[in-house]
């Protein structure tokens, strides 16, 4: 059975797409910790992050590097944090987090919750 994100990946499901390339794909988390809270999966399904071939991992992360420029850009931070968890959804991904304190890529803080015009303002802002 195909994880959620795959059928983000084939638009099954709606998400707010910030980049997507041959093997990437990278989205605003819907139970964000911060604006700009964006997931970073395969296209492959994978189910976990260190299952992935060497060359892919390595190129996810230069992926997930671009894609932290974009973020950092956009919403004011001091950094972007990089989580891995994995246990949620059974396919490999990477959280990018705006921080600007150790506290905030703390998961078991309550999340925002934004509104799909507010979720939209954060796409067109970092979208590339």
């Amino acid at each position: 059975m195909a994880s959620i994100f795959s059928k983000i990946i084939r638009g099954e499901i709606p998400s707010y797409k910030i980049a997507e390339d041959e093997s990437f794909y990278a989205f605003l988390d819907i139970n964000p910790l911060a604006e700009g809270h964006t997931l970073v999966v395969p296209k492959r399904e994978v189910d976990y992050l260190f299952d992935l071939e060497d060359d892919e991992l390595a190129a996810m992360m230069v992926f997930a590097k671009k894609v932290a420029a974009h973020i950092r850009a956009a919403v004011p931070c001091e950094r972007i944090g990089v989580a891995v968890i994995g246990l949620d959804v059974p396919h490999a991904h990477i959280h990018l987090v705006p921080i600007s304190q150790g506290g905030d890529l703390d998961f078991s803080r309550p999340k925002l919750k934004l509104s799909p015009e507010q979720f939209q303002a954060i796409q067109s802002k970092i979208q590339f």
